[in-house]
């Protein structure tokens, strides 16, 4: 027997229906975001380049989701505490990450990571850029690169330098500048940058590379002495401090990167919703100049060219890492 229009329509009618509602159901749809506070965890210590960002950003997150934000600081093992806590949340976008150049190390530092790099992580922009700066306690008869490496092979092995963490940014870079000035420094890594300047700015250790952001209440302060800034140019900041190039090492230059990453099998749309509120927050005039204030570049690199962006900062300090025999602690 044909079947009549009418019951067609009814058919057709039901069907849209059952599609709609599984939809709209379904876990990790962007309509469920946010439907609860939204963590953020950070990897380090409260004081350092990511804590800074995160509580940049926050108020204006809050109001733009309607949810509250909580920061998390985890740090531990290089970031590895709270980088596992992400990977292993759910993901539905109310847990997230930020993460710095350590990031890209730790695949080459230590033989097995409780999760997997990049895999287990959805990448969702770049929050800002910053050249880490390098700088000394007062008390170190040293004005610039070029006399802490005179220093340096005057004392080998007598110099040491603090670190938020073994193959962090701040470590990385200083590896990086032993190795082209052949120098021998002791490395001290900390939990967390917050600790490692504190350290320096107390005299229990000499120098330390670290974000410009961080570091400039204590330069300012006349707490720590700026010798160098790791960036290709001056920056706006610091406009005093030379380049770690310009002191003597061409060719040098490292980039300080933060961003925020979600779990790996966060659903495209929600981590889409994610990154179009961060870029445009990050648009914000007042965040965007607090932001600048602090130091950092502002950015809000989209996901796919933030993808593309880790593997080759996973290439570039992998070799590195083997290259100097950087071991994880």
């Amino acid at each position: 027997m044909a079947t009549s229009n009418s019951t067609m329509n009814r058919m057709f009618k039901t069907l849209l229906f059952a599609l709609t509602a599984a939809c709209v159901t379904m876990p990790g749809h962007s309509a469920e975001f946010p439907a609860r506070p939204i963590r953020i965890v950070v990897p380090s210590t409260p004081g350092g380049a990511l804590d800074l960002l995160v509580r940049l950003l926050s108020p204006k997150l809050t109001t733009l989701w309607g949810q509250q934000i909580v920061i998390d600081n985890r740090a531990g093992a290089a970031g590895i505490v709270g980088s596992e806590i992400v990977a292993k949340a759910a993901p539905d976008g109310h847990t997230l990450l930020v993460v710095a150049t350590g990031y890209a190390a730790n695949p080459f530092l230590y033989q097995k990571l409780p999760y997997e790099t990049p895999n287990d992580f959805a990448p969702i922009t770049v929050l800002g850029w910053a050249p880490n700066v390098l700088v000394a306690h007062p008390s170190l008869p040293v004005k610039s690169v070029k006399d802490l490496i005179a220093l340096a092979k005057e004392k080998p092995g007598q110099l040491n330098y603090a670190s938020s963490g073994v193959g962090t940014g701040g470590h990385l870079s200083m590896a990086l500048l032993t190795r082209i000035a052949g120098i021998d420094m002791v490395h001290v890594p900390y939990k967390g940058a917050g600790a490692a300047t504190a350290a320096v700015v107390a005299g229990q250790s000499q120098v330390l590379f670290t974000a410009t952001g961080a570091a400039n209440p204590q330069i300012k302060s006349g707490r720590l002495r700026a010798l160098a800034v790791t960036s290709a140019k001056r920056v706006p900041s610091l406009p005093d401090v030379p380049t770690v190039a310009e002191s003597g090492l061409p060719g040098y230059v490292v980039e300080g990167w933060y961003a925020m990453l979600a779990p790996g099998k966060t659903p495209k749309p929600i981590v889409d919703r994610i990154y179009r509120d961060l870029a445009s927050t990050l648009k914000m005039p007042e965040v965007a100049a607090q932001i600048e204030a602090a130091g950092f570049e502002v950015n809000g690199l989209p996901p796919r060219d933030l993808a593309r962006y880790i593997d080759a900062e996973l290439k570039k300090w992998g070799a590195v890492i083997k290259e100097a025999g950087i071991k994880g602690e």
